[in-house]
């Protein structure tokens, strides 16, 4: 199995930043893309930003220019750093990765538990 353990949310006034982690662990051969969605209170989960193995990167509209999404890929680890945070940023954000735990096993989404990201004043 695999296991995603997000950490570093919080509550940060507007215009302030925040770093995510997210770590992988378990018995993981090999890890393709991983992002992170949130999902604000009545409203379905959405895309945030996505990464591939190889680094390419894919944001949604709403955090283009404020949010950077990287990895390490020796430490099977994401990051989400979000700069210039809005109150509509608020949510829980959910990490995901998708993996394999071996030869000829199919790769499969995981998901982490979530951390509340809350932007007030």
């Amino acid at each position: 199995q695999v296991q995603l353990v997000e950490s570093g949310g919080g509550l940060v006034q507007p215009g302030g930043s925040l770093r995510l982690s997210c770590a992988a662990s378990g018995s993981i051969l090999s890890i393709g893309a991983m992002g992170w969605y949130r999902q604000a209170p009545g409203k379905q989960r959405d895309l945030v930003a996505s990464i591939t193995s190889g680094g390419r990167t894919n944001y949604a509209d709403s955090v283009k220019g404020r949010f950077t999404i990287s990895r390490d890929n020796a430490k099977n680890t994401v990051y989400l750093q979000m700069n210039s945070l809005k109150p509509e940023d608020t949510a829980v954000y959910y990490c995901t990765a998708r993996a394999t735990t071996g030869w000829g096993i199919a790769f499969d989404d995981y998901w982490g538990q979530g951390t509340q990201v809350t932007v007030s004043s």
